[in-house]
């Protein structure tokens, strides 16, 4: 058994489309996004039998509370293999004098997968890095059938839209789209109470996934005036509402219904199989800060899927003031 650094694109995705559970957060491009933010990161390949057999993504974070590593969305590994990558993870932290490791892991929530974790001496988090419950559509069939799942309310929307001459969706490659997207995305932020990205971030993610032309910026108009915007990220057969946006003022004006209708069938066009509504509220508590966001996501069909939690290895014990920080904030945005 063997771990090696990969340094050829085509090897690293040819690999990962082996994969049934994986996101872009483990592709190629991911990483170089977070080369362009100043992240120092590793492309690790593992190999048993001198075949490679798995491969996984590592960044280090280096904030203001703490520096560590890790590793978003890493799909299923074989229980030897993952035991290595481990042992890999923790020799890399010391070296990296990170204070912990934490782990984004797309597998199934269940006893089995949470039982892995904890005998390998990790513990939950106390927040996520990225979404744990997600919604999922299947976009393999034919519109009139994605239109006939839908909710009721939904459909009547999306019609109405249709019908409006005052909508007007539009798909855009150029960079230059983002700051529009930004400008009322400020507005979603602080309704929806989460953490913004700046602009620099959103060019840099469009920037590291135009060349393979992955990224596309939808934008929704309204008497001409910009209402709803949507970034999506397409990887492997499946599409991914990265980010949306949206002006409260005109939330009776169906434009984001229509825009998602048009996001997926563009999804559609690039031979997408899976329409990745990104995270829900985890609970069906009417009073979560995601609830009308998940609603909105929900009624356009498709199933709910939940990965274990976000999981952390403690390596000193400076990681438990990082834990009250992050507790804290957690508490604070009601999550």
């Amino acid at each position: 058994m063997e771990i090696k650094e990969i340094s050829d694109k085509d090897i690293w995705e040819e690999f990962l489309l082996k994969y049934k559970e994986k996101t872009f957060l483990q592709s190629w491009n991911w990483g170089e996004f977070n080369k362009m933010m100043g992240s120092k990161i590793w492309r690790f390949g593992l190999y048993k039998n001198e075949k490679l057999s798995a491969v996984s993504l590592v960044i280090k974070v280096e904030a203001k509370r703490a520096t560590f590593l890790f590793v978003p969305h890493v799909p299923d590994i074989e229980p030897e293999l993952f035991n290595a990558f481990v042992g890999k993870l923790k020799e890399l932290a010391r070296e990296e004098k990170a204070i912990f490791i934490r782990i984004a892991p797309i597998w199934e929530s269940n006893d089995e997968n949470r039982k892995v974790f904890k005998n390998m001496g990790f513990r939950d988090a106390p927040i996520h890095m990225h979404p744990e419950v997600t919604w999922e559509l299947d976009i393999s069939q034919p519109e009139e059938d994605l239109m006939k799942n839908m909710r009721k309310t939904t459909r009547y929307l999306i019609r109405q839209a249709g019908k409006n001459p005052d909508i007007i969706i539009q798909q855009s490659d150029k960079i230059e789209d983002i700051e529009k997207f930004h400008n009322i995305y400020e507005s979603t932020v602080q309704r929806h109470n989460f953490i913004g990205f700046p602009p620099g971030y959103l060019k840099n993610q469009h920037m590291a996934f135009s060349g393979d032309s992955q990224i596309s910026t939808f934008l929704g108009f309204y008497k001409g005036e910009l209402v709803s915007s949507a970034i999506i990220v397409f990887y492997q057969g499946t599409a991914y509402y990265h980010h949306g946006a949206s002006l409260v003022k005109y939330q009776k004006i169906p434009v984001s219904y229509l825009l998602q209708l048009e996001a997926i069938k563009e999804a559609k066009k690039r031979g997408c199989k899976v329409y990745n509504f990104w995270g829900i509220a985890p609970t069906d508590n009417p009073n979560h800060p995601w609830a009308g966001l998940s609603l909105f996501k929900m009624g356009f069909g498709g199933y709910r899927r939940d990965y274990i939690k976000t999981q952390d290895y403690p390596l000193s014990f400076r990681y438990w003031i990082n834990y009250i920080i992050e507790a804290m904030r957690r508490k604070r945005r009601n999550l």
